[in-house]
């Protein structure tokens, strides 16, 4: 069974809420690694010069093994890592979140911090649409020019089947179609095509590596 990894955000998405007239900004934006990170927190604290706080959280790496979190002034705990466990929570990687605060004279009590911080994290990633990680084989199988349309319409179907993914093909002598599989279900690639072809078309399985899967169950 392939292993699925941390999913991360498929674009940065802002979101805005006010507790008791402070106004909560978070930008949350999907990174490659931590100068990544650190270069969006710059541009937010950039396009937002005038703010009072902002408050970080990231998480970094395909096993989401890299943590970082910043309070950025506000009482001890009340902000970066409440965001951080909402990254946690929601098996979350390769990310950063910004909550910049603009401070409305009323003070929020470290309860009210911790909640308004967290708040506004998730209801930011309740409206990012999510990108699914999960280690898939390569499968590559060569089929002949006059063929490769009612192939391709084949393994288009066939991948929205079985949580697999279809790069574009290479056409050359021949046209090579590559597919990263789910390693349970290269029986089954190798059956469908075997029908298909009248067993003429054969797949060959080659290395193994992290791909991104759309997230079927996910708001954008």
């Amino acid at each position: 069974m392939s292993r699925v990894l941390p999913s991360t955000v498929a674009g940065t998405v802002e979101h805005e809420r006010t507790v008791n007239r402070s106004r909560f900004i978070a930008t949350v934006a999907p990174v490659v690694d931590v100068p990544d990170a650190e270069q969006v927190v710059a541009e937010v604290r950039r396009r937002y010069w005038d703010a009072r706080h902002h408050c970080t959280a990231m998480v970094t790496g395909v096993l989401g093994d890299q943590a970082r979190s910043s309070d950025d002034g506000e009482p001890s705990g009340t902000a970066g890592v409440p965001m951080l466990e909402v990254l946690r929570r929601r098996d979350l990687t390769d990310l950063v979140v910004v909550v910049t605060r603009y401070f409305g004279g009323v003070k929020l009590g470290a309860g009210g911090l911790v909640r308004a911080y967290s708040s506004a994290v998730s209801e930011a990633l309740d409206q990012a649409a999510l990108v699914r990680r999960a280690e898939r084989t390569r499968a590559t199988v060569a089929v002949p020019h006059a063929e490769a349309g009612r192939i391709d319409n084949l393994l288009r179907d066939w991948v929205g089947h079985h949580d697999a993914t279809l790069d574009a093909p290479e056409y050359a002598a021949t046209a090579t179609f590559s597919l990263w599989v789910p390693e349970d279900a290269l029986d089954s690639l190798r059956a469908d095509l075997a029908a298909a072809s009248a067993g003429t078309l054969v797949p060959e399985s080659g290395p193994t590596r992290v791909v991104d899967l759309p997230d079927t169950t996910s708001g954008a």
